[in-house]
């Protein structure tokens, strides 16, 4: 089939590579986000598919916006007979879904209709999930509500950041996503309606869901920490300024310490939570490095009875 491939994040190259690398099919053209600043500079940057895409020589567009009708016009001049994304990052409008012939085909990353939305992996491991996966499915208007046309599963491991099980789940989609197009090439995958029972939702991460209250319990803790790294970034309030908390590991033998209260050891600190402790591994102060937590416990000098969240 000739494909135009839509993604924006480098969670998106794998699945790129895999369709280039397939052979059956003609990666025609790469949709992705407009140029964005980055660096310390604000220097306007290509998205890593954009760059990779250019890598392959493949022609790439960027239109601010999906509805905008010179990349319609575009589209409708290649003519793709399918349109795979995978994290793109734009509302795709019904005028652009109807152009391929057999549809845009997104990869996305949970067992649908589990956790449709934005952030997928976040809320699955804040929810303390032990198995999710990816998913490909016919894109329609509604909200990630299209009919599947396969899934692969992955387990959750118990000290799993969302950026290492978003980092496993894009290469397994890839593959997903690779014969999702085969199978829809030779007529042999056929798209399932999703069930409406079990349907879960999973907006966007804000700053303020990242913010840790430790009057939860210590397993809660642990999971707003793995769930919001590397972002938006898991964190707390010391001495009035912010603290972003990298690595915890919960202590189910230790209760002694009041909700953020923190102990110091020779080379550990701890932390109370409304349930048990957990051990602060590493931190990153507002302004600063990221750092082992004894290290910047060493550097601020703890006191009796100080407390995180104050």
């Amino acid at each position: 089939m000739k494909l135009v491939f839509a993604g924006t994040p480098e969670v998106a190259v794998p699945a790129l590579d895999a369709l280039l690398a397939s052979g059956r099919h003609e990666v025609a053209a790469v949709v992705t986000r407009p140029d964005a600043p980055a660096g310390r500079g604000r220097r306007l940057v290509a998205s890593p598919v954009a760059q990779r895409a250019e890598e392959a020589g493949i022609e790439v567009l960027k239109p601010a916006r999906p509805r905008d009708e010179e990349f319609l016009a575009r589209l409708r001049e290649i003519a793709p007979d399918c349109c795979p994304v995978v994290a793109y990052g734009a509302l795709l409008p019904k005028v652009a879904l109807d152009i391929p012939a057999r549809g845009w085909v997104n990869l996305h990353f949970s067992l649908l209709p589990a956790w449709r939305g934005a952030a997928p992996v976040q809320h699955s491991l804040m929810s303390g999930d032990e198995v999710t996966g990816a998913s490909t499915f016919l894109i329609e208007e509604g909200l990630d509500s299209g009919p599947v046309y396969g899934v692969v599963t992955e387990d959750i491991r118990p000290t799993d950041t969302s950026g290492d099980l978003l980092t496993r789940l894009a290469f397994a989609g890839a593959g997903l996503l690779a014969a999702t197009m085969d199978g829809i090439e030779d007529g042999a995958l056929h798209a399932v309606p999703q069930p409406v029972e079990g349907i879960t939702l999973a907006p966007k991460i804000q700053v303020e869901d990242a913010h840790v209250d430790f009057a939860a319990p210590a397993m809660r803790v642990d999971r707003v920490v793995r769930g919001c790294t590397p972002a938006p970034g898991a964190w707390t309030v010391f001495r009035g300024e912010r603290l972003k908390l990298i690595q915890v590991a919960p202590l189910p033998d230790r209760t002694d310490l009041a909700p953020g209260e923190l102990s110091v050891g020779k080379n550990n600190v701890y932390a109370g939570t409304g349930s048990h402790a957990v051990e602060l591994l590493w931190v990153q102060p507002q302004g600063k490095k990221p750092m082992k937590a004894a290290d910047w416990a060493r550097g601020v000098r703890i006191a009796a009875g100080e407390r995180l969240g104050a």
